[in-house]
């Protein structure tokens, strides 16, 4: 489940062929799934910036660049939809070009497209191999983070102040509320090895401790919401992509298994009183600071006639200049920082992702197992968006590349795969005789 890095570069390091015929290139392909684990793993060691992230990216894309990588046409709505809502975020900074958070917005925004197109563009060679590196770079990051959040919420070694924030575990990020969520997908991950049979129920349960405590510890409501929703969706389209009647009974006995065994350890946990106290005040669906006119609800409902008024929104970064707070809504705040054009593309990239999303889990193939995964928890976080900022969050647009490039993957290598299958239960038609001879 949780294997070792270098096992599972090794397991993907065997000679490749290249379209030339030749062999090699052994050394290039290891090197590049290293710096492509390292990039990755590093996506979860934020609470320094500039992070490691940032400076692993130029490294990864340049030996990826060399190892292969083009634009895959089919992702194309991706470019375009990221290019035009980072152009509107240009037009709205001009009369704050001066300002320098608003510079630096920008400027992080326009860096997050390019990863996710990076991502999306990774998967056009050894797609599947690639997804293997940064399935496991995530899980390694989920725990090592997860445990950082679980020994500062429990303020073991005095490690309280340095992982928590607001009284809640917040691990290697800065806000609890942007841990939770980078938890999902590696949960989801971990979930459905289980589901495939790929490990047990014991090594599954010990990987899974570990991210799912602090998930639970970061007292983060969307975060819960978010592993609800993304279980939810693995489960149900592990049932219905399942061919096999056995399948589906087994992942129904799972469902089950899986609410008794999280009922038991939600028990356990607000069986100590710090954890119940706290746990009651987050559980519930509007907070203090959401009611009112001057709430969050109450802010985004007074923006709306603003921004629809406002050709160039507010201007990045600059919603808490009129209101005192940040809209805690994506959507919103895509109108408010980037104006029409920025908004509307973010929109239109949204519902593009949904119907493409859609489509590529329904798809069978050798990526349907991680367009599920990635699917799962990217859709969860789309309809978060409407409770918190997500434009900024780097796993958010590590899954938006994801889920493009697996279906521009898929179309690639599946066609040729699987349409010279013959069909189950069908007879093959014979052979055609030969072409007489010329006389």
């Amino acid at each position: 489940m949780i294997e070792a890095p270098s096992a599972v570069l090794a397991a993907h390091d065997a000679p490749a062929v290249t379209r030339s015929g030749r062999s090699g290139r052994i050394s290039l392909r290891r090197l590049q799934h290293a710096t492509l684990w390292l990039f990755v793993f590093a996506g979860a060691y934020v609470i320094i910036e500039p992070s490691a992230y940032e400076i692993l990216f130029p490294l990864a894309f340049i030996v990826t660049a060399l190892a292969g990588m083009r634009l895959p046409m089919r992702a194309m709505p991706l470019i375009i939809f990221l290019t035009l809502y980072n152009i509107g975020g240009g037009l709205a900074l001009i009369p704050y070009l001066d300002d320098e958070k608003s510079v630096t917005f920008v400027l992080i925004s326009i860096y997050l497209a390019i990863t996710a197109i990076y991502f999306a563009a990774l998967l056009t060679e050894e797609g599947l191999t690639r997804l293997a590196v940064i399935r496991s770079a995530l899980i390694w990051s989920a725990w090592l983070c997860g445990l950082a959040g679980v020994l500062g919420y429990f303020d073991v070694a005095g490690l309280g102040s340095l992982f928590t924030e607001y009284g809640r575990a917040s691990g290697t990020f800065k806000d609890p509320n942007v841990l939770g969520p980078y938890l999902v997908l590696p949960i989801v991950y971990i979930v459905q090895s289980f589901l495939e049979r790929r490990t047990g129920f014991i090594k599954t349960l010990a990987v899974l401790s570990v991210p799912l405590a602090a998930l639970f510890l970061t007292f983060s409501r969307g975060a819960w919401a978010d592993l609800v929703l993304g279980l939810v969706l693995l489960f149900g389209l592990t049932f219905v992509t399942s061919p096999r009647p056995a399948v589906r009974l087994r992942v129904m006995i799972y469902v089950g298994a899986c609410v008794v065994a999280l009922l038991a350890l939600l028990a356990v946990a607000l069986s100590i009183d710090e954890i119940r106290q706290l746990f009651e005040a987050r559980a519930t669906l509007t907070q203090s600071y959401d009611v009112g006119a001057t709430g969050r609800f109450g802010n985004q409902l007074r923006s709306t006639p603003l921004l629809l008024g406002d050709v160039n929104g507010f201007g990045p970064l600059r919603f808490h200049v009129h209101f005192g707070a940040d809209p805690h809504n994506v959507y919103i705040n895509a109108f408010a920082s980037y104006g029409w054009l920025g908004g509307l593309s973010y929109f239109a990239l949204i519902v593009a992702t949904w119907v493409v999303g859609w489509r590529t889990v329904l798809r069978r193939g050798p990526f349907q197992s991680h367009a599920i995964a990635v699917w799962s928890a990217l859709a969860a976080m789309t309809i978060q968006g409407y409770q918190i900022d997500t434009d900024h969050w780097r796993h958010f647009y590590l899954m938006l590349g994801l889920i493009w490039g697996i279906a521009s993957a898929a179309h690639l290598t599946e066609p040729a795969r699987w349409t010279r299958m013959p069909t189950p239960g069908l007879p093959r038609h014979p052979a055609l005789p030969p072409p007489p001879s010329p006389t």
